[in-house]
């Protein structure tokens, strides 16, 4: 049996895991997540990662292998780093095992990672630069309206005519949205047009990825229902023949994926001293 950690560093939140990997099977027996706020890097780290330790029951000097992806590479204690790409993908897989892609929505883009059955990375398209299709768009939009991230998703679906917001970028669409609140739309239809413009963006996206069969959507905002409704809605118009889905532990998919990659090379690292010792 192997314990590891693994450590996602994002744009606005640390995730942190570990993991039991064993002949048999793999488990997750420890999450840790924190937001970064403009708070010291180093702590925010040891803060997540303290979380997971403790929820898992097992001290630091139980690890065998400190995984990291993201933006983790100035993690001091790390063992190895590992590309995102792979990350997300083998951590889709592990949550989903039918997935053939993830639909990964971070703070500051959206990509869609496909991969086969093993978690090898087959291809990834990501959207451009305007952050219109971003958890940080969808941040500072709420801030605006005065309404709670977590409350996003269930005021949408309470929508009963969503306005239409631009696609084309987050500053046009910012200001549709100040010229809504100025003409009195209520802030559901406001939200709802909002998740229904991120949507498009983002099943384009899935759709220039040829994307068929089981989609896992990870990251930041994978716990948005409201993104989620709009996307699966925004997929049956265009005629996709594709199943969206989400897990509870999606937001931890890039971490649990470096945790399980760590296991490997760790294991694959022993056969290779022990074969040097024969």
């Amino acid at each position: 049996m192997t314990l590891t950690a693994g450590i996602d560093v994002g744009s606005s939140a640390v995730k942190c895991v570990i993991m039991e990997d064993s002949a048999v099977e793999q488990r997750l027996l420890g999450r840790g997540l924190r937001r970064i706020r403009g708070r010291e890097f180093h702590q925010v780290v040891d803060a997540a990662y303290t979380q997971a330790l403790r929820e898992a029951g097992v001290d630091a000097a139980e690890i065998e292998y400190v995984a990291t992806t993201g933006e983790a590479e100035n993690v001091s204690f790390r063992t190895g780093h590992f590309y995102s790409m792979t990350t997300h993908a083998r951590g889709g897989l592990f949550l989903v095992p039918e997935a053939r892609a993830a639909l990964d929505i971070g703070a500051l883009h959206g990509r869609v990672i496909r991969m086969d059955a093993r978690g090898k990375v087959l291809d990834y398209r990501m959207t451009s630069q305007c952050a219109s299709g971003s958890g940080q768009f969808l941040e500072n939009i709420s801030r605006y309206l005065g309404v709670a991230l977590d409350e996003v998703g269930s005021l949408s679906k309470r929508a009963d005519a969503p306005e239409p917001v631009s696609s084309i970028c987050a500053v046009l669409a910012e200001t549709d949205v100040i010229n809504m609140v100025s003409r009195g739309i209520a802030t559901a239809n406001i939200v709802k047009g909002i998740h229904l413009s991120m949507a498009g963006r983002l099943v384009k996206l899935l759709k220039s990825s040829k994307c068929a069969g089981m989609v896992i959507v990870t990251g930041g905002l994978a716990k948005d229902e409201g993104l989620f409704a709009a996307m699966t809605e925004t997929a049956i118009e265009r005629g996709m023949e594709i199943e969206l889905c989400t897990h509870a532990d999606s937001v931890y998919a890039g971490a649990i994926g470096a945790a399980i990659w760590g296991a490997f090379r760790k294991a694959k690292l022993e056969r290779l001293a022990g074969a040097g010792r024969a």
